[in-house]
């Protein structure tokens, strides 16, 4: 568990490396474009600042972005207690505990560290648990928090939503260029950016690995006692689904289970294991017991 968080640390400045470089790369061919090469320090001054205002803030935008309203205790006193007794359980700091108005079966957990953390349920989720089955999906997200999975996470989210921008800018460079210009430099710009970018935004997101899925449910468990708790949630959540109505794939990759509509997400690309594979391995922990 120890190497899996100092890799995530790691994992964590690889990501901003690569965004800065990516920017740097792209800034470099517009300021080639333009005709002014001082253009592409201002840009990577830029991309810089924007990380690090992205590790700050990314995680009230993640919640915002998701409709999350933030709880006190006495909203609603059985998702506290729960989130509570497991922070005391695992010597964590209690998180800020959110809720999203959605009928999905959904949660997931965000922050930089744990010292600054949130968890996020939905109203579904809470309907339809049971006491044990919520205490597994909470001790799930709590597991994210202690393996350090938020930071890596949450970065992801942030420079992921940037690419998608900057594919977006290269693109209408080409469509609005002058006809009249013979410059095919902007060209060449609009192609490296509708190329390169999306590309980028897929290598960031399989830098979230599945097995961080399995380790904290691994850990969940292990804080449970009780792997059953979290399987049976897995089950209903298989049955039930976890798609949320407000789809944004930036932020997929937080969530407990797969909130984008479509069961058919391509196997290689996605940062959820299958359902069965969870439950699977949570009752062979079980059966150990």
């Amino acid at each position: 568990m120890y190497n899996e968080i100092a890799a995530n640390k790691r994992k964590t400045v690889f990501m901003m490396i690569f965004f800065i470089v990516l920017v740097g790369i792209l800034g470099w061919l517009f300021a080639l474009y333009i005709g002014d090469q001082s253009l592409t320090v201002y840009i990577l001054i830029a991309s810089a600042v924007y990380v690090v205002v992205s590790y700050l803030l990314s995680s009230k935008t993640a919640l915002a972005i998701n409709g999350a309203r933030r709880i006190e205790k006495k909203d609603n006193p059985r998702l506290w207690r729960v989130v509570e007794n497991l922070a005391i359980t695992e010597g964590l700091p209690m998180p800020k505990v959110y809720i999203i108005s959605d009928p999905a079966l959904n949660a997931f957990a965000t922050g930089r560290n744990p010292e600054n953390s949130s968890v996020a349920v939905t109203s579904g989720l809470l309907e339809v648990m049971n006491d044990t089955e919520l205490q597994g999906v909470m001790a799930h997200e709590l597991g994210h928090v202690k393996n350090y999975d938020i930071r890596v996470s949450m970065i992801a989210f942030a420079l992921v939503g940037a690419v998608g921008i900057i594919a977006d800018i290269m693109l209408r460079m080409t469509w609005f260029r002058d006809e009249d210009d013979t410059n095919q430099v902007a060209f060449l710009i609009g192609l490296a950016g509708a190329i390169l970018a999306p590309i980028a935004a897929v290598l960031i997101q399989l830098s979230i690995s599945r097995k961080r899925e399995f380790l904290a449910d691994a850990t969940g468990a292990l804080t449970t006692r009780y792997p059953e708790g979290l399987a049976s949630a897995l089950k209903k959540i298989g049955e039930s689904g976890g798609s949320m109505r407000k789809q944004n794939s930036s932020t997929a990759h937080l969530f407990f289970a797969n909130p984008l509509k479509g069961k058919k997400v391509t196997s290689m690309f996605s940062t959820h294991p299958p359902i069965s594979e969870r439950i699977d391995r949570l009752n062979k922990m079980g059966s150990l017991k």
